[in-house]
């Protein structure tokens, strides 16, 4: 379970990441989605061929349909999460985006039977009134609705992504991050194809960006993250996953220089300190019961 534990995080380190590197690619947000992909998809490939992994996806045709599922989600919260990114910049854009795995929290106890807590009613309650503070204060401040309307469907994406692949039980590792990413390219790569075509010319600028978003944010991230997500509760990885908006925010600060009024930094408090909460409280709750 720690080794789970471990291995979510440093996804989600690497997910947090992803908006700033994207706002040094001259590319559109489509674009950027597909090569992040593509490449991902390569890497976990040649991962799994070189450690001597072989396909057994086919002996587990239901499984392979909820990931597929998951897979087109997550091609659908991409491209409206980097969507999102363009027009109303990554730290707004990241944090109305983890109003979804309140969703998850929701929905856990109907479709993976998990028992919904006090502390999960509370973490629920603080994101999407956080989620409410960002999202309000920003149309106040004139910021165009069909981005605030694309950070917000990402979010329900992102809610049928994480509970397909968790109803996934059997198909595990390398091989369920291989094929929720195999579905996610084809799935971007017709959107963008039938949008616009696929031909792209990159230049010697966005080489090293567009590698590092690839490579290491999509294909190693999707590596922890999937690898990871079956051996935990659907609540907790909603729940840990709001330190990705986190780090989004903080990186988006510190690296991009984006501002946040104070009624928004409310928001983001009030989605992560919920959260945290909600895991914590969890925790002590559970050691004090065995001392007892």
């Amino acid at each position: 379970m720690k080794r789970a534990y471990l291995k979510y995080l440093a996804g989600l380190l690497l997910f947090g990441s992803n908006g700033v590197i994207a706002s040094y690619i001259h590319f559109s947000s489509y674009e950027i989605v597909l090569l992040r992909s593509a490449l991902g998809l390569t890497l976990l490939l040649g991962l799994f061929f070189i450690t001597g992994h072989r396909f057994t996806a086919f002996r587990h045709k239901k499984d392979i349909l909820f990931i597929a599922l998951s897979g087109i989600a997550m091609a659908a919260e991409w491209l409206l999460l980097f969507e999102a990114y363009a027009q109303i910049g990554v730290s707004l854009g990241m944090l109305i985006n983890y109003t979804g795995p309140a969703i998850v929290i929701a929905l856990s106890p109907l479709l993976l039977k998990e028992r919904i807590t006090f502390a999960k009613v509370i973490s629920l309650a603080a994101a999407l009134l956080g989620a409410f503070f960002i999202s309000g204060q920003a149309a106040v401040k004139g910021i165009n609705t069909w981005g605030l309307l694309c950070a917000g469907l990402s979010a329900v994406a992102y809610a049928v992504m994480v509970l397909s692949n968790k109803l996934a039980q059997e198909i595990t590792g390398t091989e369920n991050a291989a094929i929720q990413l195999l579905c996610t390219t084809a799935v971007v790569a017709a959107f963008v194809g039938a949008k616009q075509g696929l031909s792209m010319e990159i230049t010697s600028a966005d080489w090293l960006p567009v590698l590092m978003l690839g490579l290491v944010n999509t294909g190693a991230g999707c590596y922890f993250y999937f690898s990871s997500i079956g051996s935990l509760p659907a609540q907790s990885v909603a729940i840990c996953g709001y330190l990705e908006p986190l780090f989004a925010v903080l990186l988006s600060v510190l690296i991009l220089h984006e501002t946040m009024t104070p009624l928004q930094i409310l928001g983001a408090f009030l989605i992560i300190g919920g959260a945290v909460f909600g895991e914590c409280y969890t925790d002590i709750a559970l050691r004090l019961r065995r001392k007892v």
